[in-house]
């Protein structure tokens, strides 16, 4: 199977020494990747900055902002053939400066005030702006009301599943080896996995979504 994988963070400039980002360290993205290969999967991983080797076997593409991450998951999805998968496990940051400083921004007044504008929703674009037709699957980082604002988004973005996991837990997510998940399908069943590692829980996942996208 043709397996799309966004993973990790973006990076917003502010001037060009400072920018606006997330916690998001791209394990989770990258072992569902390497997960993906391990199967015999044709996989293209779309990766924000982060302090990761690439993949071996992975097609890696680079990007550090959120409308590079849009244009590129876009040519993979237009290309050909498509993807039959598709797992945004990316945190695509939801607004950049409106106006990047050409110079330092210098400490001056007391506050600061930033105008922030909407970057491109990745994820939201997959099957209306992409004509996106297989399996789509995104991840929904939550701190509170888990499941259903998990079932919002999928019904929001059309996922055919999204995979949710609480991000104000110290002991999985964004800065942990481990991670437990909460799996939310459209008939609003859900299934939890177990906290383990990211690697383990990555291979779990490639075989349930590659399972029901060839239902």
């Amino acid at each position: 199977m043709r397996i799309l994988i966004t993973a990790g963070p973006t990076r917003e400039p502010l001037d060009p020494v400072r920018y606006l980002t997330n916690r998001s360290s791209g394990r989770m993205g990258y072992a569902l990747a390497e997960a993906a290969v391990a199967e015999g999967h044709l996989v293209d991983l779309v990766s924000g900055p982060v302090g990761l080797p690439p993949t071996d076997g992975v097609k890696m593409h680079f990007v550090e902002t959120a409308q590079q991450m849009w244009e590129k998951v876009r040519q993979l999805t237009l290309g050909e053939p498509p993807p039959q998968l598709a797992i945004h496990a990316a945190a695509v940051s939801d607004y950049r400066p409106k106006i990047v400083a050409e110079q330092k921004i210098k400490k001056q007044a007391d506050t600061l005030v930033l105008e922030l504008e909407r970057n491109p929703d990745v994820l939201g674009s997959m099957r209306g702006a992409f004509g996106f037709k297989g399996y789509l699957v995104g991840f929904a980082a939550e701190t509170q009301n888990l499941v259903a604002n998990a079932q919002e988004k999928l019904k929001r973005k059309g996922c055919d599943l999204v995979i949710a996991n609480d991000v104000s837990r110290k002991d999985t997510g964004f800065d942990s080896a481990e991670n437990e998940v909460m799996l939310c399908l459209p008939s609003g069943e859900t299934e939890l996995i177990p906290k383990q590692s990211k690697q383990t829980l990555a291979r779990e996942i490639i075989r349930r979504v590659v399972a029901l996208a060839s239902q």
